[in-house]
């Protein structure tokens, strides 16, 4: 969901940004209905590319998916872990639970509920932590990124660079745009 939302608001920006370059172009029509003598060359160029595609490409991008991998597995396995330990006490505790007076019955049910509680606080502080945990393993690759298609843009001169991703642009001019996509791929190896 917040991918998506992210997404959104990056193909707004991306729309807006490109709707204020565009509008800064100038028009090849003269003053006092004058024929230009030959047609001009649009003054600005950009450069765009997939940033997620480019993301996936990079060399560390494995690595990293793999270390979060494993965390993932060992997330997984306590769970099971601690879901496990939950039904076996579950299932004695319906086994016995006529032979228990009342106090006993009620002092293991609120055993039950605060070990199920503390199961679901676990499980939902694990999908906080892999999140962090992505975010902080993920920041120095797109921080590599972010470098190097700013390093790209300065040596063609290209004062953008937009990201189609989630179909951010529907129609990009060729002879405005430059596709950075391969050349970012080269750039980073």
């Amino acid at each position: 969901m917040e991918k998506i939302f992210s997404n959104r608001i990056l193909a707004t920006a991306n729309g807006i940004l490109l709707f204020c370059l565009l509008s800064f172009l100038p028009s090849n029509l003269l003053a006092q209905g004058e024929a230009p003598a030959e047609p001009q060359q649009p003054a600005l160029r950009f450069g765009y590319l997939s940033y997620d595609s480019a993301l996936i490409a990079m060399p560390d991008y494995i690595t990293v998916q793999d270390s979060l991998a494993a965390l993932r597995a060992a997330y997984e396995k306590e769970l099971r872990r601690v879901e496990d330990e939950f039904n076996q006490k579950y299932e004695a505790f319906l086994d016995q639970q006529k032979e228990f007076p009342r106090t006993i019955l009620l002092k293991r049910q609120t055993e039950l509920q605060e070990l199920l509680q503390r199961n679901v606080d676990f499980k939902n502080q694990g999908l906080k932590d892999l999140a962090q945990a992505e975010h902080e393993a993920m920041a120095p690759l797109r921080a590599r990124l972010d470098q190097a298609i700013a390093d790209l843009a300065t040596q063609l001169s290209l004062p953008v660079v937009l990201n189609t991703d989630a179909h951010a642009t529907l129609f990009i001019d060729p002879q405005l745009g430059i596709d950075l996509n391969e050349q970012i791929l080269q750039y980073l190896k």
